[in-house]
């Protein structure tokens, strides 16, 4: 539900768009990772592109580190706590919220994912609007969109990368946002009215 508005934007503008739908507490991205292996292998044609939100990034992450995707594509990454998310640190601290996060920990959001090694063209997106769930345990550092900091975003050998004025979830429903993952999907690099860039993210 969360991302159909965004589905549907892409959608307008002329791709067909498939949702993976998986459970972040019962599974690990590693397993998650294989099913959405099946789901990219099945669709019918040459070129899939990838636009992961949050823990998504990670599932992502996991396919491209275990698995060889033939088909052609880019990779567009919103809000995704490639560097580990210190809001899921401290869930996962105490046993009285430990089971927010489930699975999702298990080489996902404490930072122990497969690296990036460049395998396609890949944008990261970031948010900087501090309004969101994550200060209910104090926040991430600043600057952050409510759940993740721009600094937990910053991904090595990522193509390009673009802080908005976003919310975590905003993201996800955002014209702006969706104007520049269609503008990567496109072109392989955002669009600069919109562009700040804070890391040398080639590297």
């Amino acid at each position: 539900m969360e991302m159909f508005r965004l589905r549907q934007r892409l959608t307008d503008a002329g791709y067909e768009c498939y949702q993976f739908r998986y459970s972040s507490l019962k599974c690990s991205p590693q397993e998650n990772a294989e099913q959405l292996h099946k789901l990219t292998h099945s669709i019918n044609a040459q070129v899939v592109h990838f636009v992961c939100h949050s823990l998504g990034g990670l599932v992502m992450l996991h396919l491209f580190d275990k698995h060889i995707v033939e088909k052609k594509g880019r990779v567009v990454f919103l809000g995704v706590p490639v560097n580990g998310s210190q809001v899921a640190r401290r869930l996962s601290s105490t046993v009285m919220t430990r089971w927010t996060v489930g699975k999702s920990i298990d080489h996902g959001l404490l930072g122990d994912r497969p690296v990036w090694k460049k395998w396609r063209d890949l944008g990261v997106i970031s948010g900087n609007l501090p309004l969101g769930v994550g200060l209910i345990v104090g926040g991430p550092p600043l600057p952050h969109d409510g759940t993740v900091s721009v600094e937990e975003t910053y991904l090595g050998g990522a193509t390009d990368y673009i802080t908005m004025p976003i919310t975590h979830f905003g993201l996800l429903y955002s014209e702006s946002v969706a104007m520049q993952v269609v503008t990567f999907l496109r072109a392989g690099k955002f669009g600069d009215e919109a562009t700040t860039l804070l890391f040398d993210a080639t590297g």
